[in-house]
């Protein structure tokens, strides 16, 4: 970091999973975002599919689906710590008939905005692809957001670059059949700091850790500085808040 630069406490969550139990996950992601606010944070990002699991069989992905304009929504929102970071939490949202694998971008209980994923996976047929990139802004900081796959692909973190931020968050879900966890379980942040080298940016992955049904996830849940270095990173395979002090402005990386 760059001495004397301004920085800003921004946290990502490393969790256990969460499938088709919004009740659990929702008194998760409250105790996790009190923690993050007493520990000083503006900013808290969560996995890939937090709040209902990363579900991608059609029917369960319906029957979880929510509706980010609807009542039920709204009344999630409102069980939020009022004072808490702006938190980045991944969902499986429903609009019309379409649906989504999306992070919605949630401050003082109101939704500000939302990413959908843009690249999908063979499995996640059952979602509509998201376009383009936006960028938001909390105390000084401006970020986007790639959801995991999104990450393999040079363009997203590129748009998210052009359009001015320095950091890019990273909702990941890596709960994988055990041979290709193992093969993947210290590859993810190199294709990650791959986007760093290529854009400039900072990178926070948050991802899932546990086993379930032959498959495990180790996370990892990182901090990667513009060199496509970690610069922090929770122990794997166990929950935990990471929090790191980053400069603000991409002049300061």
């Amino acid at each position: 970091m760059t001495g004397g630069a301004k920085t800003v406490r921004i946290a990502a969550a490393q969790t256990p999973e969460f499938r088709e139990d919004l009740p659990g996950a929702l008194t998760y992601l409250v105790e996790v975002a009190e923690r993050a606010g007493a520990e000083g944070a503006c900013l808290l990002c969560f996995p890939e599919g937090f709040l209902q699991g990363y579900l991608t069989e059609v029917d369960a992905v319906r029957r979880n689906a929510v509706d980010l304009s609807s009542p039920d929504f709204l009344t999630l929102l409102r069980q939020l710590p009022r004072n808490a970071p702006m938190v980045v939490v991944g969902l499986i949202e429903r609009d019309g008939e379409n649906l989504y694998n999306t992070a919605a971008i949630v401050h003082r209980q109101s939704l500000v905005g939302r990413y959908r994923k843009r690249h999908l996976l063979g499995r996640e047929s059952c979602f509509q692809a998201g376009k383009g990139a936006r960028t938001f802004d909390i105390e000084g900081l401006r970020f986007g957001v790639n959801i995991c796959f999104d990450t393999n692909f040079a363009s997203g973190a590129m748009n998210v670059a052009e359009e001015g931020a320095s950091l890019l968050l990273c909702p990941a879900n890596n709960m994988l059949p055990r041979p290709v966890a193992v093969e993947w379980k210290h590859a993810h942040n190199a294709v990650r700091g791959e986007r760093c080298r290529e854009t400039g940016l900072w990178l926070m992955s948050a991802d899932v850790t546990g086993e379930r049904d032959g498959c495990v996830a180790w996370g990892p849940t990182a901090m990667l500085n513009p060199a496509g270095e970690v610069a922090a990173q929770l122990p794997l395979g166990a929950p935990g808040l990471l929090l790191f002090d980053l400069p603000v402005g991409r002049q300061a990386a």
